[in-house]
């Protein structure tokens, strides 16, 4: 039995990064996540006086339909970002330790087991993505890429925090019916994908349209294809506030 701390936590040591040991399909990842740069991953950089420290983990794993990835929907209840798919994760805690050391891992696992309640233990934490920059909410966030070495049960534990939490199968993600480019009421175009009656669009669709595309496991698709934002998305992520519409984060990490 995993040993608990405070609130039930697992206790664990500082994590480190472990690049072996990874199924062959994942490594292509990897070496990307090595060498990729941040310019090539958004045009949105951190500024030179920083902002709040945060981090998302992006988990890896392997599911009924092949690889695929942990995702969660944000309650609806939320005052921003409200019913929107995202990677769990979120600002650093003192505890988690330095933004620049070991804190986006620990924020990253910890975070994860607090919306989702997966068992940190079983991740292999394989890279990390240069840290990018959220304007809207001056987030300076790590993207933690991990392998979900032994599964452990996930659900919402915070109904006011987490909506649902599900899977999606790479193989949906690099379908290209399933993608398209996201017009913001900003009018920027960002990625986004239409998998599992969910549409993922912003920063989190930034990320992964990055990632697949510099690992090498993007298919070609039709980026004229594009969506409007439905009228009920704007609402939920701005909290209800037309006023700040035209400030949706327009994605992101999308394409540069």
């Amino acid at each position: 039995m995993t040993a608990r701390g405070n609130g039930g936590q697992p206790e664990a040591p500082a994590r480190q990064v472990e690049r072996d040991g990874l199924p062959t399909w994942l490594e292509p990842v990897r070496d990307a996540a090595e060498r990729v740069l941040p310019e090539q991953l958004s045009r949105f950089l951190p500024p030179a006086e920083g902002g709040r420290a945060a981090a998302v983990l992006m988990l890896f794993g392997e599911g009924a339909a092949g690889p695929d990835l942990l995702l969660i929907e944000r309650a609806r209840s939320l005052r921003s970002h409200a019913g929107q798919p995202s990677f769990p994760g979120g600002a650093l805690d003192p505890e988690d330790g330095d933004p620049g050391g070991p804190g986006p891992v620990a924020a990253a696992l910890r975070e994860a087991w607090e919306e989702t309640g997966l068992d940190p233990a079983g991740v292999q934490v394989f890279a990390t993505l240069p840290a990018l920059y959220i304007p809207v909410s001056r987030f300076v966030v790590t993207p933690v890429l991990g392998w979900w070495r032994d599964e452990s049960p996930v659900r919402p534990v915070d109904a006011g925090e987490t909506g649902a939490v599900f899977r999606v199968p790479i193989a949906e993600l690099t379908d290209p019916a399933n993608r398209a480019r996201l017009r913001h009421p900003s009018g920027h175009l960002g990625p986004a994908f239409e998998v599992g009656g969910r549409l993922v669009w912003g920063f989190t669709a930034g990320v992964i349209d990055r990632v697949l595309h510099h690992s090498g496991l993007e298919l070609p698709w039709d980026a004229s294809r594009t969506l409007d934002l439905s009228e009920e998305a704007i609402e939920l992520a701005q909290g209800g506030d037309r006023d700040r519409a035209g400030s949706l984060p327009g994605g992101d990490a999308g394409s540069p």
